[in-house]
């Protein structure tokens, strides 16, 4: 991928405040770039796709084309199952300590990266600047997060008089949405790296240039080959194979409903685990003693959280009905101060949508 990399001062961005960092990436960028992404991650190395069509990447702030990503097909999304297959029973026998310096190892990589994370973010799908370098920390931090997890989970444990183990469960077929793609992507490899699984994973084609921040961290990270596997791909090419082949044993997807269903339906038939996180309509309950000062402010920030575009986005309030014209006021006045714009820029906390 042809990528910019800006650094503040000469320093290590990851050294840097939050307020230079921030500083730091609003800095303009001469020249456009056109960012092209031609090979897929197999068996610990980088391939060139056997499927051959190309996706256009739509800046939504430009509205320009400013990018490209090839798909991959049946054939690479099968090459990469064999090398997660293969890679399992080695994998599946190493210790926490061992999966816990992999994560450790993760973080330090993903982390190192976090400004390439934000850039594209900002300009994949137009997050506000303040959301995306939060984000791509968070990202990071998730690696250390599930660490700690597996640190003190039981993977041997006795109930009653029967002693219970534990095991990896298998191959892990992971199917990602693209607003805050790299987020899932760490969240749900993370894990299957703690539990000693192997992954394959297909990301939103939406999100190619944040998803290939994110792989050429994961490569620096020195895992074993075939541990992690990633197919850029349509859902109904690659998402299909995954909850159709034999050899995936679980899958794991954040999207929509419509898909939800179908990926469980597909999956009856090998008797997978599948584990959906579906459309949501979150609520904010806010009760009579709230301060609504305070409490509706905060809940259309919720609301307009990453342009809105989140499923946890706290879309409707459940308030006390006689205080409805409050709380309409209240919530008027917070959504009229939000500030729409350009999202490079750090005080803007909407942008396209």
């Amino acid at each position: 991928m042809d990528c910019r990399i800006r650094q503040p001062c000469g320093r290590n961005p990851t050294d840097a405040t939050a307020s230079e960092f921030l500083e730091w990436l609003h800095q303009p960028t001469k020249g456009a770039v056109m960012h092209t992404i031609d090979q897929i991650y197999i068996n610990g190395q980088f391939v060139t796709p056997h499927g051959t069509d190309m996706f256009d990447l739509i800046n939504p702030t430009t509205g320009q084309r400013d990018g490209q990503v090839r798909l991959g097909d049946v054939e690479d999304t099968r090459r990469a199952i064999a090398a997660a297959k293969a890679a399992f029973p080695a994998f599946s026998r190493t210790t926490k300590a061992e999966r816990g310096a992999m994560l450790e190892r993760l973080h330090a990589a993903v982390l190192a990266r976090a400004e390439d994370a934000a850039i594209a973010q900002v300009e994949e799908y137009g997050g506000p600047m303040n959301t995306s370098v939060n984000r791509a920390r968070y990202t990071a931090k998730m690696f250390l997060d599930v660490k700690k997890v597996m640190e003190d989970h039981e993977f041997v444990k006795t109930v009653n008089t029967s002693k219970v183990v534990l095991e990896p469960v298998g191959v892990v077929g992971i199917i990602t949405p693209w607003n805050s793609s790299a987020w899932f992507i760490a969240n749900k490899v993370a894990t299957a790296i703690a539990a000693g699984c192997t992954v394959v994973v297909k990301p939103s084609e939406l999100s190619a240039r944040q998803n290939q921040v994110l792989i050429e961290a994961i490569h620096a990270a020195d895992l074993p080959p075939g541990v992690v596997n990633i197919v850029n791909g349509r859902g109904d090419v690659v998402g299909a194979e995954l909850s159709v082949h034999p050899d995936i044993n679980k899958i794991s997807f954040t999207g929509s409903t419509p898909v939800g269903k179908q990926i469980a339906r597909l999956g009856v038939d090998t008797m997978k685990r599948v584990t959906l996180e579906l459309g949501g309509k979150s609520a904010n309950v806010i009760l009579d003693d709230a301060d609504f000062s305070k409490a509706i402010p905060t809940a259309v920030a919720a609301c307009y959280m990453n342009n809105g575009q989140a499923c946890i986005a706290g879309s409707r309030l459940l308030v006390p009905a006689h205080r409805l014209e409050e709380v309409k006021a209240l919530a008027k006045a917070a959504a009229e101060a939000m500030v729409v714009g350009d999202p490079h820029d750090a005080n803007v906390a909407l942008g396209p949508i």
